[in-house]
């Protein structure tokens, strides 16, 4: 190798040291919410790959098409060159798919609105599909009659995990996840109408799962809502950096569930700070080569650590963990090794 391309080779070294292999994104309007789920998209590279093999040429230049502006968003925070990131054409879309500028926004809302936006307006509805099938959890639902012991079932599929945490106590992930699935007894005006019965009866309902994504993304319901007041739970809820699915709640899988890998691992962290009145939303982002964490405060990028995501488990602060997103499989990308003199 010449000299001229040892620099050249150092100084791309240096230049991605210097941008943390993070782009930071600048708040407008009130865009903390968008800023933080881009970060998280960017370092769920498959939605990235999907969309650079989506020929978009044929789509009209069109300011609301929301997959789009993505694709160009995505583009650009992952280059090496340093150049603009378009991300306010990215939000002034939404403001136009009615996810407005200068108002406050859940983060998991947002996530859903993008999700739907893409398979409504990308023209080529098989990439669309495996975006969707990139975090479709699909799901049984079995509604057992106590009367007659009838048994209704219902197959459906969620694109992110809602977990209720119980309030004034430590949770943890894996408690969250047993609860979530774990049969309920519907009784009063909870009663489901049975065909046998002929009338609404006391019933048990419960989830078994089919099958389990590549992306699990999962939210952490933080907030409450009574009489008429929204309210933030800043209790504690302890979630690993890896985990094993099979291990937790392999009775809750369905007889068809045929995945052998069920093993996840976290690469983000959506990070609420504030009260449900007036919140602010940053991220905690895993390298996807050298799996260093950083954090991410719109324009603000800095190196973290995992003990720094921890903090974000709750009841000491009110910077909290919001959703989750986690990888299942094997890490694909080990650390890279140190250059040594």
């Amino acid at each position: 190798m010449t000299d001229t391309r040892i620099c050249g080779f150092i100084c791309s070294l240096f230049r991605r040291e210097l941008h943390h292999e993070m782009r930071g994104l600048s708040n407008y309007c009130l865009s903390c919410c968008a800023n933080t789920l881009l970060q998280t998209l960017s370092a769920t590279w498959e939605v990235g790959d999907v969309l650079e093999r989506w020929d978009a040429a044929g789509v009209r230049e069109d300011r609301g098409n929301v997959p789009l502006k993505l694709k160009r968003v995505l583009a650009a925070m992952k280059s090496d060159r340093p150049q603009h990131v378009p991300h306010e054409d990215f939000l002034r879309c939404l403001d136009r798919n009615c996810v407005r500028l200068n108002v406050q926004h859940d983060a998991d809302e947002v996530f859903l609105s993008i999700l739907n936006l893409m398979q409504q307006q990308m023209d080529d509805k098989a990439l669309a599909l495996e975006i969707k099938d990139l975090y479709k959890i699909s799901v049984e639902t079995h509604l057992r009659c106590l009367n007659c012991t009838s048994v209704q079932t219902h197959t459906s599929y969620l694109l992110s995990l809602p977990l209720h945490i119980k309030e004034d106590h430590h949770n943890s992930l894996e408690d969250c996840i047993s609860s979530f699935l774990a049969e309920q007894e519907l009784t009063g005006i909870n009663c489901c109408f049975c065909a046998q019965c002929g009338t609404k009866t006391r019933s048990k309902q419960g989830l078994k799962l089919l099958s389990l994504p590549r992306i699990l993304c999962v939210h952490l319901k933080r907030f409450r809502n009574s009489r008429g007041f929204t309210r933030k739970l800043n209790c504690r809820v302890a979630f690993p950096e890896t985990f094993d699915f099979s291990e937790i709640v392999k009775e809750r899988f369905s007889p068809d569930f045929a995945q052998n890998e069920c093993t996840y691992t976290l690469y983000a962290v959506v990070v609420h700070s504030g009260s449900a009145v007036c919140g602010h939303y940053t991220a905690y982002v895993r390298d996807r080569v050298n799996q260093r964490w950083h954090y991410a405060d719109d324009s603000h990028i800095e190196r973290a650590s995992w003990q720094d995501v921890q903090r974000t488990f709750g009841e000491d602060s009110r910077c909290t963990a919001y959703m989750l997103m986690y990888r299942r499989g094997p890490q694909e990308e080990r650390q890279q090794p140190e250059l040594s003199g």
